[in-house]
């Protein structure tokens, strides 16, 4: 389904979001929340460098492990009656999960928020096969009814107000008046849902954690939706990165303080759902069949190399969305693919490839706040310092997917030439005359020059040296 078929055009349509005020206006007054919410949840900086410290350190051994840990998972899940797939690519998932329903004879489908199955468009491919299936999240809920991505992974519609959701439920959801009051629009939509979840043939999440001690899938959320749907339908699919893989249960601790509070400054997520099993004899609820889908998407690949492998880390808190200065100008749907932000320019790349998205990495100001706030230390500026580098002169051991698309012939000749004047006394000597005499003539429109004038005004060339202006003055060259 093509998300290989897409190609970013980030500065497009950065441009044209950095020219809407309500968008701006959106994640402006969004994005302040949730950074001083963060920021009291986090005032003891001792408590932050030692909870970060030790999630750090559970995610890097997870990861430093990840073949062992994945086999042991699936071994400990099929022990416990859980169904394991694996696949490698995204149409590999799709192709899974739809059988996994065909067979089931599923027409109906509710889901829990997961970023993965919308890296896998997997609600395009069902509804393509005839099966419907209903996001159960309310910002999710909200997006599907708009025919929207979404623009943030933790808050999908933080890009809309209140009063484009009113607009919109008065417009999708039968019987339904406009209304800005919060709690009546939160209203209705759960009981547009409440027929979904008692309808749903199947339940369909994603995956936080999956722990490979115990074969157990942890779940966090806010609504209890999620809860629903992995509990009420007769069957449960769970689909998660291979990435997403922790050593032990113990491990799960720090990382269910860090990433609430990380991604919406709450103390806790409201519900926390461990999921070890289907249904057992004398219980009288969960589903009668659970299936897992561990979904690999390059992920492979970026696990092999040692400085990019730590993008995997990630705990998609989105904290680094929320601090960076480029994402909350520019919303996220300007980045074209799944994964917005600080997390999506070394993400996305990896995945989809520097031939399809080696802009993202340049869509960046190095301020190093991702970094700063990140919960389990990944260095995004670093690894986004390696993929512009990549992107022009790949490494013989990286296996970074489009690798070496950026280079230029005029850019290689250009940067030769200039190694060769400044490396000769006479040819700067001469170049740097020249341009004295015809650098100001250069129009902006100049095929080398248009993108630096495009946002910048041109440098302006003396006429003199500074050579010539000291020996003018009467000092010596020597």
């Amino acid at each position: 389904m093509a998300a290989e078929a897409k190609k970013s055009d980030f500065g497009g349509k950065a441009h044209v979001a950095l020219n809407d005020p309500k968008l701006r206006a959106n994640f402006r007054r969004a994005m302040d929340g949730l950074m001083a919410k963060r920021a009291i949840q986090f005032a003891d900086p001792d408590e932050w460098k030692s909870l970060r410290a030790r999630g750090a350190a559970n995610r890097a051994r997870a990861l430093a492990r990840l073949p062992e840990l994945l086999e042991q998972l699936d071994a400990r899940c099929t022990a416990n009656g859980i169904q394991v797939h694996w696949a490698e690519t995204t149409e590999e998932a799709n192709a899974i999960v739809l059988g996994i329903l065909m067979k089931a004879g599923a027409k109906r489908v509710i889901k829990g928020k997961s970023m993965v199955t919308e890296e896998m468009h997997l609600n395009a491919h069902l509804e393509a096969h005839g099966i419907t299936a209903v996001e159960s999240d309310l910002g999710e809920y909200i997006i599907q009814l708009a025919g929207e991505a979404p623009s943030h992974i933790v808050m999908p519609c933080i890009h809309k107000n209140k009063g484009e959701i009113a607009e919109l439920f008065a417009e999708k959801i039968e019987g339904q008046v406009y209304t800005e009051n919060v709690d009546e629009l939160t209203a209705a939509a759960r009981k547009a849902l409440r027929g979904c979840f008692a309808d749903a043939d199947a339940g369909i999440s994603g995956v936080n954690f999956a722990i490979a001690e115990t074969g157990t899938l942890v779940l966090i959320e806010n609504e209890g939706n999620g809860r629903l749907s992995t509990t009420l339908p007769p069957l449960h699919i769970a689909v998660t990165g291979i990435e997403k893989v922790l050593e032990k249960l113990d491990d799960v601790a720090p990382l269910l303080s860090l990433l609430p509070r990380s991604a919406t400054g709450q103390p806790i997520t409201t519900y926390v759902n461990m999921i070890s099993s289907p249904r057992k004899p004398g219980e009288k609820d969960g589903p009668q069949a659970v299936h897992l889908v561990l979904l690999d998407s390059g992920r492979s690949r970026v696990y092999g190399d040692t400085e990019l492998g730590d993008t995997l880390r990630c705990i998609r808190c989105a904290a680094c969305m929320n601090h960076c200065p480029v994402y909350t100008r520019v919303g996220g749907h300007t980045y074209t693919f799944t994964y917005p932000g600080p997390i999506g320019k070394i993400l996305t790349p990896q995945i989809e490839g520097l031939d399809c998205a080696g802009d993202q990495p340049h869509a960046s100001t190095l301020c190093r706040a991702c970094a700063d706030v990140c919960p389990v230390e990944i260095p995004i500026p670093d690894i986004l310092v390696r993929l512009r580098t990549e992107a022009v002169r790949p490494s013989a051991t990286a296996g970074v997917k489009g690798g070496g698309s950026g280079r230029s012939a005029a850019e290689t000749l250009g940067w030769a030439g200039w190694k060769t004047m400044y490396a000769s006394p006479l040819v700067y000597g001469l170049a740097t005359w020249a341009m004295g005499l015809v650098g100001n003539l250069m129009p902006d429109s100049l095929p080398m020059l248009k993108q630096w004038t495009s946002v910048r005004t041109k440098p302006k060339f003396a006429a003199k040296s500074l050579h010539q202006l000291a020996r003018e003055k009467g000092f010596s060259d020597e």
